[in-house]
């Protein structure tokens, strides 16, 4: 009885496992509310006017899961070249959006691709959900490459920094500020 092992051997390879965890909704809201935010003030390095906007906003700053240090706060020159700028991942009522805050910090604030918190969640392992949004700053190097790697929208001439917008371990875009808009740009896959 040859076919009897192989029966057997296709049913074991199909059947569920029981101890595997799937999350219900319930589990994903509340890792959404879980979701690690630091205040304003633990980014000693942010100009005083910035953080006092941001506590106006009621902007907290959510941490992705695996990184200790206080992040999703750049510096870099996101309008032009040369011009300091300032980007802040702002977490207020559950959602987040990338605020921009060009030379002049708190007269001139963009605000960009808001989204709720809980579309950054995914699954970590041994049953954790981890929030893993994250913004850093990118130069003209590597957007260019992230095009001749995975295509998409040819970039414009590149003479400052893109934000790179990260669900991390996933995707990314590139916001890049050009000629009074920005654009989206192709991101690490």
């Amino acid at each position: 009885m040859i076919l009897l092992p192989i029966f057997f051997g296709i049913l074991v390879s199909v059947a569920p496992i029981n101890n595997q965890w799937s999350p219900q909704a319930e589990d994903w809201d509340r890792a959404a509310k879980e979701v690690r935010r630091l205040s304003p003030r633990a980014f000693p390095n942010l100009p005083p006017e910035v953080v006092t906007e941001l506590i106006r906003r009621n902007c907290t700053i959510p941490q992705a899961n695996g990184y200790p240090k206080p992040h999703n706060v750049i510096k870099g020159s996101f309008a032009k070249k040369g011009q300091i700028d300032w980007a802040v991942l702002c977490s207020s009522n559950g959602n987040s959006s990338i605020l921009v805050f060009w030379g002049s910090p708190a007269q001139n604030v963009y605000q960009h691709a808001s989204s709720p918190d809980k579309d950054f969640l995914q699954g970590g392992g041994d049953g954790r959900i981890e929030y893993s949004r994250m913004i850093s700053p990118v130069d003209g190097a590597n957007i260019i490459r992230y095009y001749k790697e995975f295509g998409g929208p040819k970039p414009p001439p590149i003479d400052h920094q893109g934000i790179e917008d990260s669900f991390v371990g996933k995707a990314s875009v590139i916001l890049y500020y050009y000629r009074g808009r920005w654009l989206k740009l192709t991101g690490a896959d």
